[in-house]
């Protein structure tokens, strides 16, 4: 039984918001977390007490709050975050999908994960301890990932004796950090995790703050899952050709909708070929209707018999993406083995996957001051890096600006089907035009 109970009818009116949390060892992520569901009363009784047990036998007085999503032997035994931790919640006002992503160096490209289908990302850092390496680095993948929202939690508040000019320091170095990243949004609220400190309640340690708790600005900032609005993409999963009696010439195009809406009679491109049609049915659960949106899964009919196959892409005729076979991009590498020039992979976008061999590493990110290492000749694991790969056959790609879902790829060893790297598609970072845009349009601009 939960502490508290939201009914059916709440739930279904709320909003939904996915979010990451990351920051340095120790900085005070999973006490975080914990703090966040215990105090909004959104943990099992039983979770509770087992946690009370475990601590008590740890030796603590206090429950340890980060052991409700610390959930590895490993984890629990050396007090770091090594795998990604969902969890799922709810409030009034919001429900909450929650990647609880590691903090340790070693595991940055688990944030990559924890961050790719985020709308925010709440960045901790040690009060004592201020902006450190660690925090530029996952400051960075959230510019890379285009996550609109950016939370800087000053954490353990408590150990500087609540000190503003602590907190004023480290969120101007940040901000000004970010900002500089493209970033369109950049929050920063004090806090202790371990006290509760403006977790879910206001501090009454901390009269010098105005803004908003964490949880109370995760209930408020705005988001969009309105995919409705961006440029129309349905890649083929499946060629659904029964030829059956009842059936003989129905031929169709299942998939999901990754973006914008479809409409019987609208023309259309399939890529990578390039030829032309007309959408002349649209099936959904059974039934044929007139307009399907994303992230619906259909099958689409078409006038023309076309050679289309899994992995093709259909496109509105007059707003396709290019199709190209030399991929410039930005990919953060996430396999303990290099990826190095003149290396062959395999490249899956959307529901296609091709062979291709990379042709150039032409810089590595340095996250101290943003520069770029030319030519480094290959990337190893965590390394942030910039990306030229030819491919075998052409690829329809957006720009990973445009749209998350198909301006990114993966680069797949071909030999074990390991993943290298996780891509995406064009700039590395938004213009700081871009982060400057106004508040009102930002939701507009994001894909997810």
């Amino acid at each position: 039984m939960t502490t508290q109970l939201h009914s059916a009818e709440q739930l279904s009116a709320t909003t939904l918001l996915r979010f990451a949390t990351a920051g340095s060892v120790d900085d005070g992520k999973s006490t975080l977390v914990g703090r966040l569901l215990h105090d909004s009363k959104s943990i099992l009784t039983d979770q509770l007490e087992a946690v009370e047990q475990a601590s008590l036998n740890r030796g603590q007085e206090a429950p340890d709050l980060a052991l409700l999503t610390d959930g590895l032997r490993a984890e629990r035994e050396q007090g770091i975050t090594i795998d990604v931790a969902y969890r799922y919640f709810a409030t009034t006002r919001r429900r909450f999908i929650l990647a609880d992503t590691p903090g340790h160096v070693q595991y940055t490209r688990n944030m990559v994960t924890g961050a790719s289908t985020a709308e925010l990302a709440v960045v901790l850092v040690d009060a004592r301890n201020g902006v450190v390496e660690q925090t530029r680095r996952h400051a960075a993948v959230a510019a890379l990932l285009r996550v609109p929202h950016v939370v800087l939690a000053v954490n353990k508040m408590d150990l500087v004796d609540y000190a503003e000019p602590v907190f004023a320091a480290i969120a101007e170095e940040f901000t000004a950090y970010a900002a500089s990243l493209g970033v369109p949004e950049i929050t920063a609220i004090p806090i202790s995790a371990l006290a509760g400190d403006n977790v879910v309640e206001p501090s009454a340690h901390m009269g010098w703050y105005g803004g908003p708790t964490v949880l109370e600005h995760l209930e408020t900032v705005p988001v969009s899952h309105d995919l409705t609005a961006c440029h129309a993409r349905f890649p083929v999963q499946y060629v659904i050709r029964p030829q059956s009696a009842e059936h003989p010439d129905y031929r169709g195009y299942a998939g999901q909708i990754a973006a914008g809406v479809f409409r019987v009679g609208e023309a259309v491109s399939v890529l990578p070929s390039g030829r032309t049609t007309t959408i002349t049915g649209i099936d959904a659960l059974g039934e044929s209707v007139d307009i399907a949106w994303a992230p619906q899964s259909v099958t689409i009919r078409l006038a023309d018999d076309i050679d289309i196959s899994r992995g093709d892409l259909i496109a509105p005729a007059d707003d396709s993406p290019a199709v190209t076979q030399d991929v410039e991009a930005t990919v953060c590498h996430v396999a303990d083995q290099p990826l190095s020039v003149g290396q062959r992979v395999l490249i899956k976008h959307t529901t296609r996957t091709v062979k291709a061999i990379v042709k150039d590493i032409p810089s590595r990110l340095t996250l101290d001051d943003l520069s770029q290492h030319p030519a480094p000749g290959q990337l190893v694991a965590n390394d942030i890096g910039r990306v030229v790969v030819r491919t075998a056959e052409p690829l329809a790609l957006d720009a990973y600006a445009d749209s998350r879902r198909t301006g990114s790829f993966l680069l797949i060893d071909p030999a074990d089907g390991t993943t290298l790297s996780a891509g995406m598609a064009g700039a590395s970072f938004a213009s700081v035009a871009e982060a400057a845009a106004p508040a009102a349009d930002d939701d507009a601009e994001w894909d997810f």
